[in-house]
């Protein structure tokens, strides 16, 4: 079919993001505003060469910046203004003229996904499954749109308002009632555009896009890409234009893919500007502009380097045995004897990475295969109609045709090799050798199998001589280093000496102190400090050793009564009572009561300006609590209150309180797996992975976190919520960290990404 289109090509590039741009704003035509992952909100304007340039940066958000919306300009901000939405749960409205938060909209509990302007009112969706709208900076009406995540929402030229969501379908919303449910899509709807004059376009994690009458007809499928697809937009030349995983930005055209733009990274937004050039957000950190006008279109010099940029950055992801290419040992390497039989090794022969294996009876490297095509991890290939993981193409040599070899992360090597050694009438003794070609090729070499031979047809065992039977036939399952945790993490080290003189060198403050003297120890209270502590620090004697109801009151009125810059000692007392079996019963008490000391305390001690010795003391004395179940339903009672009031401590610059807060989460996971809570699971993700993609987080905050993480995905109800949170890329960098714990449980979260 021949279609009439002139193909894009590069206008600009515009560089400034630290990280990856999450999200396009086109502000008229003179303007664009891009969100990204370094927490920024960047405005790029046209000078007076016609250039885009940046002329704002918009700092507040405390993680990742998504959905933007651009309000044109009216008597409240005559230059415009914007509204940004992040991954930190708020929504900021800001003025452009001055470049200031003019409203911060807070209520939502986790990601803000969308935004949408209806007149002067502000719609934003979450993940918390929520819509809310916002008038001049308030709530005024919140309501469930979703059972699942809400991803996405527009309006329509109507009035209406659609939504998509992580339960795969679109809404039409008429004020807050549902007037219809949109079903088609297999996943994740994550991105929404209004067609004009026709209906609304819809982007999926599985991998199409769909083009609905208001109806709910589907109008029209559009399939091309080859991975999770991010956003769609229409122009009102009839073009649609979509970013994906795929690292393509795809240009349609009467339900035809016209063109296919790459990137050197996943394309997650795409937006049509008014005069039809289109401009495409990268995880790369680049913004770039294409045009059909050649008038505008980039000079040689930027398309060549662009080109060179793309070359390269497909040169370096691509991965033989787990290793980038360029990382491969030469044919040097096979001077080396082989220590076993069988031992694979590949090393780099020009732009190839090639299999070889030991035989040691002839003392030689026998080429076992040449990789031709490593498929990028993110990329599911298709063979035979079905999707696989991989699909390599591996050359056997002596003149024979290249054979397919697919393969899925879940399954068994043992068992794929054996299946396919058959399949292609090859010799069984090759069998360990493809099994460790298989390894090497996934990155699996540190996941163990279950190596027991089953006929794949028939089922049954193979004969070794000299070998023992094999009784087991039980499927193998993937090992992970790191989780799923069990059993909780406390802070039970205390310096006891120096808390007593902390504690004395106050009270002789308040003493000296004649409008504050009757808040000081009398020496009797400091005798029974003594006394507390002395059982404290007897700890072989904690299963004997009694406290009595005076000590815990004498603790409870010094938090309560003491100036607030004073607590903090008395609070660390506290923390280690927690730990102490009847210590802990006669503290449950006061939990339990209506006014309850606890939730007092955090209140007091996380209002702004906060004492960072009174934060940290107070955030481990809660996270001591999961040592005692008999805590366990107050903690859950106050998840949200407690996450909320300590969540300052993620982004903080003491690297005691990052770690404190990175094992309050970690508990609370447990904890929560445990009793299934899935909303409050669905919390402590959510920090959980804002506190794992922070560069600033010292490496245990950040394992801590990250074990957090995998254990919610492989044990909690909470692992698709993690891949709509883009989990495999904060995997992935994970796994390329210098420190081996942060790595190896990178690893594991990737691989719990590819199962299904």
């Amino acid at each position: 079919m021949d279609i009439d289109f002139k193909e894009y090509q590069l206008r600009c590039e515009l560089r400034g993001h630290e990280d990856d741009v999450r999200g396009i704003c086109v502000c008229g035509s003179e303007a664009i505003a891009t969100s990204s992952r370094d927490r920024t909100v960047r405005l790029w304007s046209l000078d007076s060469h016609r250039k885009f340039v940046s002329s704002k940066i918009l700092l507040g958000h405390t993680s990742f910046v998504g959905p933007l919306a651009w309000i044109p300009p009216n008597s409240e901000f005559p230059l415009g203004g914007v509204v940004s939405g992040g991954m930190d749960t708020q929504v900021f409205v800001w003025d452009l003229k001055t470049g200031e938060k003019v409203h911060t909209l807070k209520g939502h509990q986790l990601q803000v996904t969308g935004i949408a302007l209806d007149e002067g009112d502000v719609v934003s969706s979450s993940v918390d499954c929520t819509l809310r709208r916002w008038r001049n900076g308030e709530a005024v009406e919140t309501w469930e749109a979703h059972k699942a995540p809400v991803q996405a929402v527009i309006k329509l030229p109507s009035g209406e308002f659609v939504t998509g969501s992580s339960d795969t379908t679109l809404k039409l919303w008429r004020g807050k009632t549902c007037i219809h449910t949109f079903e088609g899509h297999s996943d994740t709807v994550r991105g929404l555009s209004v067609m004009s004059g026709l209906g609304i376009l819809s982007a999926s994690h599985d991998g199409s896009l769909r083009l609905w009458a208001v109806s709910g007809e589907v109008l029209m499928e559009m399939v091309g890409h080859t991975a999770i697809v991010y956003s769609v937009d229409s122009h009102a030349s009839g073009l649609i234009v979509s970013g994906s995983e795929d690292r393509f930005a795809k240009v349609w055209k009467d339900g035809v893919c016209v063109q296919s733009i790459e990137h050197p990274g996943c394309v997650w937004d795409t937006k049509f500007m008014e005069n039809g050039d289109i401009v495409t957000a990268c995880s790369d950190g680049v913004v770039r502009i294409w045009t059909v006008d050649q008038n505008n279109v980039a000079e040689q010099l930027e398309l060549d380097l662009y080109t060179s940029e793309l070359s390269q950055y497909k040169s370096s992801r691509k991965r033989v045995g787990g290793l980038k290419l360029e990382e491969l040992p030469g044919l040097e390497a096979l001077k080396i004897p082989g220590t076993t039989d069988g031992q694979t090794k590949v090393v780099r022969e020009g732009d190839n990475g090639v299999a070889y294996g030991w035989n040691m009876g002839e003392q030689k490297w026998d080429k076992i295969g040449e990789v031709v095509d490593g498929p990028e991890e993110s990329n599911p290939q298709i063979f035979d109609g079905i999707q696989y993981d991989h699909v390599f193409d591996v050359d056997i040599g002596d003149g024979m045709p290249i054979r397919k070899l697919p393969y899925n992360r879940s399954d068994n090597p043992y068992d794929v090799a054996d299946k396919w050694l058959l399949k292609e009438n090859l010799p069984l003794s090759f069998r360990e050798q493809i099994v460790q070609f298989i390894l090497q090729n996934t990155g699996q070499n540190n996941v163990t199998f279950d190596a027991s031979f089953r006929d794949p047809y028939t089922g049954s065992h193979a004969y070794v001589p000299g070998q023992p039977s094999y009784l087991s036939d039980n499927s193998a399952k993937p090992t992970f280093k790191h989780i799923p945790k069990k059993g909780m993490l406390v802070f039970d080290a205390a310096q006891f000496d120096g808390i007593l003189k902390k504690i004395t060198e106050f009270n002789i403050t308040l003493q000296s102190d004649q409008e504050k003297q009757n808040l000081s120890l009398t020496e009797l209270n400091v005798s029974r400090l003594g006394a507390i502590v002395k059982i404290l620090k007897d700890t072989s004697h904690y299963h004997s050793s009694k406290f009595a109801d005076s000590d815990i009151d004498l603790l409870l009125n010094l938090v309560r009564s003491w100036p607030i810059s004073m607590i903090f000692p008395v609070i660390d007392i506290i923390r280690i009572i927690v730990l102490h079996p009847d210590g802990s019963i006669l503290l449950h008490k006061h939990f339990e009561a209506e006014n309850d000391i606890l939730v007092e305390v955090i209140k007091k001690v996380t209002v702004n300006p906060t004492i960072p010795a009174n934060l940290l003391t107070s955030i481990r004395a809660v996270t001591n609590l999961f040592r005692n179940s008999c805590f366990y339903n107050w903690l859950q009672k106050h998840r949200s209150e407690i996450l909320d009031a300590f969540s300052s401590c993620s982004s903080s610059p003491n690297k005691n309180l990052q770690l404190s807060y990175s094992t309050l989460l970690l508990n609370y996971a447990v904890l929560l797996i445990e009793s299934k809570d899935q909303e409050g699971q669905s919390q402590v993700l959510s920090a959980a992975l804002e506190l794992a993609e922070d560069e600033n987080v010292e490496v245990d905050s950040k394992f801590r976190a990250l074990v957090a993480v995998g254990s919610l995905m492989l044990e909690g109800l909470v692992r698709k919520i993690a891949l709509d949170f883009d989990v495999l890329n904060i995997a992935k960098a994970a796994k390329g960290s210098k420190d081996a714990k942060i790595a190896e449980v990178g690893s594991d979260i990737e691989l719990l990404t590819k199962q299904s």
